[in-house]
């Protein structure tokens, strides 16, 4: 069977990349013109991929400006949207006009947070039991051990789930400007071999991971209790200004969101919003964020009430946020081009790009809400997306 070209001593080249595109040309048939079109230098790629081979060209536009008023995310942003879905990029605008003109979006960072689980096996669950307690009891040297690996990983506390003789212990770090999957995976078997180590009695088995983590895929328990960063967008929206601009009354949208809540619980979905996983995605593709974790992050919570003088307040919970401005994807070129619009380079900017994110989710419910409300839905589709 034909093997696809590598080199050892030298796999990120023009000339490597050049030899798997004719290798997979030949092998298939099919042209790989457009895929061997880029400008990134593959010596950079070191680290983000294997194979190296071209690129997948996906359209990036810019939705906005949208006033944020956070903690860390303060002024008008530009914000940079990969996607194929055309209405996408006009829908957040305008939900962007809205907030911009209402004031702008107040963003919070509430927790942060990120984990691994390991599970530890024993001979009965009265030694599971006992050895939860002294996990409690030995929480210092536990914490030193798993910070000897990494000069920014902090871990916070362990959580315990036990069923049989089964005990999983969720440990919860903050990383810094990382994601941290990987740190917190080497941070964790640290204090796991010192833990194994003492020889806890009735240690059956052990293992790094066990699903409860849980690693890009929903979980209730992430939900509750923050995987990543927990992130809120709020704002009050002017009655007359939501009319104008979006074509529904307050009390149209608020009967809508009851609708729409009704919906999602008859179908046991695990958020009850109209499509976080749109600006999420097409941000996350932009700025060089692992695209897998849309899984946990595309999944929260809209809340909306029609206040005393008609106006409504408006706002989104993301609790499984995970994001980063430091490692994998960021650092390569048009990510880092699209991360420096959004002044999300260099250090420390890990939250302020969270409140974009949460901010530019709101701006995307309340424009494909209004959009269902005022029978625009179809219609814009028609104009601007794949319906032409």
């Amino acid at each position: 069977m034909a093997r696809i070209p590598r080199d050892k001593n030298n796999d990120y080249s023009l000339d490597m990349a050049k030899q798997r595109r004719t290798f997979i040309e030949q092998q298939t048939g099919a042209s790989l013109e457009h895929v061997g079109h880029f400008s990134v230098p593959p010596e950079s790629l070191s680290g983000n991929i294997e194979n190296f081979t071209g690129v997948a060209q996906v359209p990036i536009g810019f939705a906005g400006p949208m006033l944020v008023n956070g903690e860390l995310a303060q002024g008008e942003f530009y914000v940079p949207m990969a996607t194929t879905e055309g209405t996408l990029v006009a829908s957040y605008s305008r939900g962007m006009r809205l907030t911009r003109e209402c004031g702008g979006i107040t963003t919070t960072v509430l927790d942060d947070a990120m984990q691994r689980a390991p599970m530890f096996s024993f001979k009965s669950a009265r030694e599971s039991r006992q050895f939860g307690q002294w996990i409690e009891q030995n929480m210092d040297a536990i914490r030193a051990a798993a910070e000897s690996t990494t000069s920014v990983g902090k871990l916070t506390n362990i959580e315990q789930y036990a069923a049989s003789k089964l005990r999983w212990l969720r440990f919860n770090y903050q990383c810094g400007d990382a994601a941290g999957q990987n740190m917190v995976s080497k941070a964790t078997r640290a204090a796991c071999e010192w833990i194994v180590g003492q020889k806890p009695e009735g240690l059956e088995h052990f293992v790094l991971a066990a699903n409860m983590d849980t690693d890009k895929k929903h979980s209730h328990l992430n939900s509750l209790h923050t995987r990543g960063k927990r992130v809120v967008a709020e704002i009050t929206l002017n009655k007359n200004l939501m009319t104008e601009i979006m074509h529904c009354s307050p009390e149209a949208l608020f009967r809508q969101r009851q609708y729409s809540n009704m919906g999602a619980i008859m179908a046991n979905s695990v958020s009850n919003g109209a499509h976080f996983a749109n600006g999420i995605t097409a941000l996350f593709i932009a700025c060089g964020q692992d695209v897998a974790n849309v899984a946990e992050s595309s999944a929260g919570y809209t809340f909306g009430e029609i206040l005393p003088n008609g106006d409504y307040y408006f706002s989104v919970t993301i609790p499984s946020l995970v994001v980063a401005t430091y490692g994998g994807g960021t650092g390569l070129a048009s990510q880092g081009e699209c991360l420096k619009v959004l002044g999300c380079d260099g250090k420390g900017k890990v939250n302020k790009f969270a409140e974009i994110v949460a901010a530019t989710v709101l701006c995307g419910e309340l424009s494909l809400a209004s959009a269902v409300v005022a029978d625009e839905w179809v219609s814009s589709h028609e104009r601007l997306g794949r319906n032409r």
